[in-house]
């Protein structure tokens, strides 16, 4: 058997209503195959377009949330309030662009990166303007902190995924340079910032901020869907003899019959699946990784297909596929398939990639329309961005097993998990409903508490939120503390765009040495954190020009691994299977962090009227979550031996 892979150009048709969400006819009448969406990136092409678009979204949102601290001043006088009061308006901006995250990410899914990043512009620039009529701080909460935090999430998380979808091979340099856009903007947005609230004033500031955010709607438009690859199971290559061919066909006949009963209790998904896979969960469906994904789709398949392939692993995947109905809510027996991966490899039979490798064929899709009457469009050949695993990774794709031990193809079947038959029906029915399937299935994996049960993922989990409790607070402070103590005006606006320069240089120092085989994410992580909290600490030892330019430079090299290592560090002692559900949640611990950061430290100045006290326990927080990390080699260890004693079978 060889792997079809065909595009689809024709005008859009209504599927018949008996097909199901693999593309596939539930009609066994019918000389129809399994088949899968497949997105495979074009590395290149419209992508550097999507990476330029991605980069200039960056610039303007982090570069706006990193410039807030320069708004409190004159929003203090104004409302004649206190600078724990004024502090939550930038921290519930920060806090929700990071907390809206996982509902972002399940609308984008659905209605698509270009969509999303739209709205979310239209939303952050309108409560922005309306931001101008602020009467009271507690206005300026609600408008422009909570609105415009949920609006700039819009902006940045389809900015963020959309360059991963595009590259495979580039995808670590590609996002390294799109999120270098953070520290541009940080770099040009702050002193811009400053210069226009001492001209204009705060209100008509935030007016040339909105109208800046409008700029996204241009910047969303060019972030182009791909169109997916149909990837269906085909007939052996036509120079084979006709005897060969006849047998096929007759065995393929009679399996046929066998296969579409299986595929249809076990891949179809009728209606009342969600409810008997995951009756546990909130969003009445189960986590994105109890569906197959579409390398098991296909494995299924040639289990009955190809003689060459009957081994022990497809006849155990088959077994499992046929019992999904059951209690087991996986579709896949991870243990029973890591057993017979191992008796496989021991006994050199090769049944780990039956349909990939050399066996890959790309057809042109005329030379197969005339196989099937019912065909169907790309309007339900749906490829979902949220249903691939390495959606959140933006390393480079060579830290990866599943990559690096197969082709190309052979990875993206394996990372991509299919829609269910109600996902496609809602796609082509048109009909608007209140929660999609799409969104569901995106929040159930992306909020999925089972992973609670992993010491491993809270101790990182808490580290996040602890380092987001001191993130925001030097963007926040550093340029006033350094005024309160007599340095030269004209120099103190210009901390913060160092910390931005340097943010840059992190991430892309970061890229290099995280890409080196032998080099730890987790000591480098550790690294750069215990030294921005020390430094942090140490900050306001000295108010000398060079001092304080050379502790921006440090924090800023320190967020910089922080924020470019986290996807490296969940896949290394998690899994990649893991990654959306981590950081879902994660972007739920370094929410909280945000919104609590700055105020926290504003308290402690209105206390003390000092700076001083804020940075120091800055400087700890940020320590402390990086002390936290220091043993997490030593328990993911202990974690995964205690998982495979107790899934190893007692005598």
């Amino acid at each position: 058997m060889v792997v079809r892979v065909a595009t689809d150009e024709r005008p859009f048709e209504t599927p018949s209503s008996d097909e199901s969400g693999l593309g596939r006819s539930d009609s066994p009448s019918e000389d129809t195959e399994p088949e899968a969406a497949l997105v495979v990136p074009p590395d290149g092409g419209w992508g550097w377009v999507v990476v330029a678009a991605s980069f200039m979204c960056n610039v303007l949102v982090d570069g706006i949330i990193f410039s807030g601290g320069m708004f409190s001043e004159p929003v203090k006088n104004e409302f004649k309030i206190s600078e724990g009061q004024v502090a939550p308006v930038n921290s519930l901006l920060a806090g929700f662009y990071l907390l809206a995250g996982p509902f972002v990410s399940a609308l984008a899914n659905k209605y698509g990166f270009r969509m999303v990043t739209i709205i979310g512009s239209l939303i952050s620039s309108a409560a922005f303007a309306i931001s101008y009529y602020a009467t009271n701080v507690e206005f300026l909460y609600l408008v422009y902190g909570i609105g415009g935090g949920i609006g700039l999430c819009m902006i940045y998380m389809p900015a963020v995924l959309t360059v991963g979808f595009y590259f495979e091979k580039w995808r670590a340099l590609a996002t390294g340079l799109a999120l270098c856009g953070s520290g541009v903007g940080t770099f040009l947005m702050a002193p811009l910032t400053s210069k226009l609230v001492e001209g204009l004033g705060w209100r008509l500031t935030v007016i040339v901020h909105a109208g800046l955010l409008l700029l996204c709607i241009i910047f969303g438009a060019l972030f182009r869907p791909i169109k997916p690859v149909r990837v269906t199971l085909a007939d052996q290559n036509e120079e084979d003899d006709t005897a060969r061919r006849h047998e096929e066909a007759v065995e393929k006949l009679n399996s046929m019959l066998k296969l579409h009963s299986k595929l249809d209790s076990g891949i179809c998904m009728p209606s009342n699946f969600t409810n008997k896979v995951s009756p546990h969960t909130w969003m009445g469906v189960a986590n994105n990784t109890r569906y197959p994904t579409a390398e098991e789709v296909f494995r299924g398949s040639n289990s009955h297909l190809s003689n060459s392939h009957l081994g022990r692993r497809s006849s155990a995947n088959a077994g499992t596929l046929k019992n999904t109905l059951g209690n087991k809510p996986m579709f896949i027996d991870t243990a029973v398939a890591e057993k017979d991966e191992q008796e496989d490899s021991n006994s050199n039979i090769d049944n780990t990639e039956p349909l990939i490798g050399t066996a890959v064929k790309v057809i042109p899709t005329q030379h197969h329309h005339h196989h099937h009457h019912h065909r169907r469009s790309h309007a339900d050949l749906v490829a979902r961005p949220m249903y691939r695993d390495d959606i959140f990774f933006g390393a480079s794709l060579t830290r990866l097993p599943q990559y690096t031990s197969r082709t190309s193809l052979g990875y993206h079947l394996a990372v991509t998990h299919v829609p269910t038959k109600e996902d496609a029906q809602e796609e082509t029915s048109g009909k608007c409903r209140f929660c999609p399937e799409a969104v569901r299935r995106t929040l159930a994996t992306m909020l999925d508490v089972s992973l609670f049960r992993s010491p491993t993922f809270v101790i990182l989990a808490l580290s996040g939120f602890f380092t987001m409790l001191g993130f925001f607070v030097p963007y926040m402070y550093v340029s006033k503390r350094a005024e309160a103590n007599n340095m030269d005006a004209n120099l103190t606006g210009w901390l913060v765009s160092a910390i931005g320069v340097s943010n840059i240089i992190g991430r892309v120092m970061c890229g290099l040495v995280s890409s080196m085989p032998k080099m730890s994410p987790l000591w480098l992580n550790n690294i750069a954190l215990s030294a921005g909290g020390i430094a942090t600490m140490m900050s306001g030892l000295c108010y000398d020009t060079v001092f304080q330019y050379a502790y921006c430079a440090v924090f800023g090299l320190a967020v910089a691994c922080f924020a470019s290592l986290r996807s490296i560090l969940v896949v290394e002692y998690l899994g990649l299977e893991q990654l959306t559900n981590s950081f879902g949640l994660f972007l739920l611990f370094q929410g909280l962090g945000a919104l609590l950061g700055a105020p926290i430290a504003g308290m402690l100045y209105d206390r003390t009227k000092s700076y001083d006290i804020s940075f120091y326990v800055s400087g700890g927080f940020l320590l402390f979550s990086a002390v936290m990390c220091y043993p997490v080699d030593r328990i993911s260890r202990w974690e995964k031996s205690r998982n495979k004693l107790n899934s190893s079978p007692k005598v």
